[in-house]
């Protein structure tokens, strides 16, 4: 129990003078790490609550013990209080608050709007007057229609799928557009009714642009009557063509909308929250209804949330969720919700929120399958993180090493990768807390070698990498990894025993990961640099599992690297840009004539000036530029 008489009493009469205001506190401890972030309508009342309540053995009352410090920012409303918590939240990330992952970007579908254009000589409508459905990620603007966000890329492909069958709105490009001289694939199977060609009008084609819009807003039935009343009147006017193209569209319609049971409620635009907390760990499941059509769901496992109750970690999901997200006017929760919190947010959004968690009918059928994916989803996660602490024991267990916190164990990979000496690029991907830091990968360009020499790659990325940790683990400013493997065998290893050496650590560290008989996968064998035997584990060895995920990670993103390094070179990307006086047409009649970079590097002053446009003067620029 935390007595007041625990704490510093300038920290409590800091305390007691706090104004009755709305406003966000901060609380650090004895080194000045920030412990808590929170936001309050009346900031005296909240944060005296933490020191007069009795929190026993919970997150908060480890947290309240370590208080040292305390900093208050006061607002002017409980909105403002709300978005300063979030910005400081995901800038300090304090170690006792439930923290989501805000890198996640949604998908959206876009249709363009229609813009004048003048027609081609053929009479073909300009690509800007014939609008087009897309997938789109990032920020939205006014210009155009958004539709979504939806929770995955196959949820909006679905959606433009259902476009395409019953409208047969265009999604090809505006150069594919502007250069059609006949319907292509997509008009044939009937994805497309063609605009580039004018074999729609334009002014159906938006009708149909129009219709696609108020469905995917779900005005299903005000779509169908609409489609019904064309029917009729080409019928009327004995347009039976036209009134059987439309009686198609009305056909492709109730049986997309069949299948996919859309329109079921009246709920347009609907979020459902469930939240499932085990074993320390916690998941938010969020399903997403867009114009009365289920979209799908999307998980999230948020750290720091130990201890924490499931309103908490839901509470925390939406403040930190939504003020980055379009809120919809509706959510379903399985944990009811304060009513400050609805308030803060209706208020910083512009949104009139709505908030149930007792619902009714398919509210409730949203709900349960929410709830149910929620517990699927942190189940598979716990065993996943199970296995994974089962791989690190038993990798650790194997070489014999001496780790007291086998969460801290941290394990870093290199790896060396090009294409006969081209673009030599080395990786080092890291292995820590159980599982890959894709945050901490770094690339190393290597420079200043004989192509196709890995040994001197190697010897390269090491110093490079370990020259200045050396010196701050001697200040004792940082830590060495607890084990460095090498994607290589002897002479690998041996390379890389020379770097610890010179840099004086310890080379008991570095083992090598070599190849077995016939490079199989399961056959590899570990070298140590220490001069200990070689070591080969079962194919089904957990800790073998563990070294091939990690070696197998540091050879994927060393390729990647070294792919994207040698497509901008054989694309002329940076050398020949560099050139002054050579511009995109003359690059591309450069490119076109020696086949790459490679090949005008390789050419003689001479040959150089056969192409158009280069005189002797230039050509002797870009040989000497590209030696």
């Amino acid at each position: 129990m935390n007595s007041p008489d625990a704490f510093d009493p300038q920290l409590l009469s800091q305390v007691a003078a706090l104004p009755a205001l709305p406003g966000v506190y901060r609380y650090y401890d004895v080194d000045g790490q920030v412990l808590y972030v929170g936001k309050a309508n009346h900031l005296k009342k909240r944060v005296s609550s933490y020191f007069q309540k009795n929190h026993g053995g919970t997150r908060i009352g480890h947290m309240v013990g370590k208080i040292a410090r305390l900093e208050t920012t006061v607002v002017r409303s409980e909105a403002e209080a709300l978005l300063l918590e979030n910005n400081l939240i995901k800038s300090l990330k304090p170690r006792y608050n439930i923290l989501f992952r805000d890198d996640k970007s949604y998908p959206y579908l876009k249709i363009t709007r229609a813009q004048q254009g003048a027609p081609d000589p053929l009479g073909h409508p300009h690509p800007k007057a014939a609008p087009r459905v897309v997938y789109y990620r990032g920020a939205v603007d006014k210009n155009h229609d958004y539709f979504g966000p939806y929770p995955s890329v196959w949820a909006v492909r679905e959606a433009i799928q259902l476009i395409q069958k019953v409208f047969r709105l265009r999604t090809c490009e505006d150069t594919v557009f502007r250069n059609r001289h006949r319907p292509c694939l997509l008009h044939q199977i009937k994805r497309c009714s063609a605009p580039c060609v004018g074999i729609v009008s334009l002014e159906d084609y938006q009708r149909d642009v129009q219709s696609a819009c108020e469905l995917l807003q779900g005005h299903t039935q005000d779509v169908m009557q609409s489609l019904e009343k064309r029917m009729l009147a080409y019928a009327d006017r004995l347009e039976f063509e036209q009134a059987a193209e439309v009686r198609n569209q009305i056909s492709a319609l109730s049986k997309v909308l069949h299948q996919q049971a859309v329109d079921t409620v009246d709920d347009r635009d609907v979020d459902i929250l469930a939240v499932v907390v085990q074993a320390g760990k916690a998941c938010v499941n969020l399903a997403m209804v867009r114009g009365g059509r289920h979209l799908g769901d999307s998980p999230y496992f948020p750290t720091h949330a130990d201890g924490a109750e499931p309103a908490e970690v839901l509470e925390a999901f939406l403040s930190q969720h939504y003020l980055d997200v379009p809120l919809p006017p509706t959510l379903i929760t399985n944990h009811a919700v304060d009513k400050e919190l609805v308030t803060a947010l209706s208020a910083q959004t512009g949104v009139k929120l709505r908030v149930i968690h007792q619902p009714r009918e398919q509210r409730k059928v949203w709900l349960e399958m929410a709830q149910q994916n929620a517990a699927l989803k942190l189940a598979r996660l716990l065993a996943e993180e199970g296995s994974q602490q089962s791989r690190t024991r038993a990798l650790a267990d194997v070489l014999d090493m001496a780790v007291e916190d086998l969460d801290n164990l941290r394990i870093e990979c290199f790896d060396i990768s090009h294409t006969a000496g081209e673009a030599t690029q080395a990786s080092c991907v890291v292995f820590h807390h159980h599982k890959m830091q894709a945050s901490e990968y770094r690339r190393y360009n290597i420079d200043g070698i004989t192509g196709g020499d890995d040994y001197a790659a190697m010897r390269q990325v090491l110093t490079r990498r370990y020259s200045k940790l050396a010196e701050a683990v001697r200040l004792g400013e940082a830590r060495l990894p607890d084990l460095v493997l090498i994607d290589g065998g002897k002479g690998q290893i041996s390379m890389a025993r020379e770097v610890f050496t010179a840099l004086d650590l310890d080379v008991s560290r570095l083992v090598g990961v070599e190849k077995g008989e016939g490079r199989k996968v399961g056959l590899e064998e570990l070298v140590f640099a220490d001069e200990r035997p070689k070591l080969s584990l079962q194919a089904d060895s957990a800790a073998l599992m563990l070294v091939a995920q990690i070696r197998d990670e540091a050879h994927r993103f060393a390729i990647t690297g070294m792919r994207a390094k040698r497509a901008k070179v054989r694309t002329g990307g940076s050398s020949l840009e560099a050139i002054a006086g050579v511009g995109p047409k003359k690059r591309a009649k450069l490119l076109q004539r020696f086949g790459g970079v490679r090949g005008v590097a390789d050419a003689s002053v001479q040959d150089l000036c056969t192409v158009e446009g280069i005189s002797p003067e230039l050509a002797q620029a870009i040989y000497a530029a590209l030696r």
